[in-house]
């Protein structure tokens, strides 16, 4: 460190520069923070559009089996005409009795078909009004999508910009920061969370809130050398003596 360095004014310069920091650091957290979050949102849309998908799934199986149902009523009634042709060409009362005993079987199976039909029907109707409501809640969702998408991306070009202001501002700052301060400046910055520099008050650190022994608070007064938290490492300094 040079000899003609004051610590006084690298200390004024360190708030300063902590200050620039501290908006670096949190808009940095803001531009991780946000496209995870914008991550989240769509993940959720797309989420709902697959149960859309499923419903759509549902009736389509529906659908199918209700054609597969159809073509069986169909049989059944076939069935039931060729043997009600039959019934009058019979010659025996016995003939006669066990067809009847099989018309009465395919009108019951062929009730049963119907009744399911009828389910399935109601049901077709259901899912095709649960799939077009998710439709259009998906189609608004959609827009909104959309919109939070573009204020992403337009937030994202702001804070880059704001970054690139803060980093010209950091340069002007740090040229003029003793290259060994400044190296301990930034190790610490890195190591505490953003937070390097922290003032004393009512004897306490402000950085971690542990208190500072009367006799750094002197040594910081004194200005003969950098003074650091014996807790938390961190660079200490008095906001009144300072005038910050």
């Amino acid at each position: 460190m040079a000899e003609n360095v004051s610590i006084k004014d690298q200390l004024q310069k360190l708030v300063q520069l902590q200050q620039l920091d501290t908006k670096i650091f949190d808009l940095e957290k803001q531009k991780k923070e946000i496209p995870e979050e914008s991550a989240k949102l769509e993940q959720l849309f797309l989420s709902k559009k697959q149960h859309a998908e499923d419903i759509k799934k549902e009736i389509d199986t529906l659908l199918l089996k209700r054609k597969e149902k159809e073509l069986g009523l169909a049989t059944k009634e076939e069935a039931s005409k060729k043997f009600q042709n039959q019934l009058y060409s019979l010659k025996s009362n016995k003939e006669y009795t066990a067809m009847l005993k099989e018309i009465e079987g395919i009108r019951a199976d062929k009730s049963v078909i119907e009744d399911e039909l009828l389910q399935i029907f109601d049901l077709v109707d259901t899912k095709k009004d649960e799939f077009n409501k998710e439709q259009e809640r998906l189609k608004l969702e959609e827009q909104k999508l959309s919109k939070d998408k573009e204020a992403v991306n337009i937030r994202l070009k702001e804070i880059d910009q704001e970054l690139a202001t803060l980093a010209n501002k950091r340069k002007q700052i740090i040229d003029l920061v003793d290259s060994k301060i400044l190296a301990a400046y930034e190790k610490i910055l890195q190591n505490r969370a953003g937070i390097a520099i922290a003032s004393v008050k009512n004897e306490t650190c402000q950085g971690c809130f542990m208190n500072v022994t009367p006799q750094d608070i002197n040594e910081i007064k004194m200005y003969d050398r950098i003074i650091f938290c014996q807790m938390c490492a961190r660079i200490l300094y008095l906001e009144e003596e300072l005038g910050v």
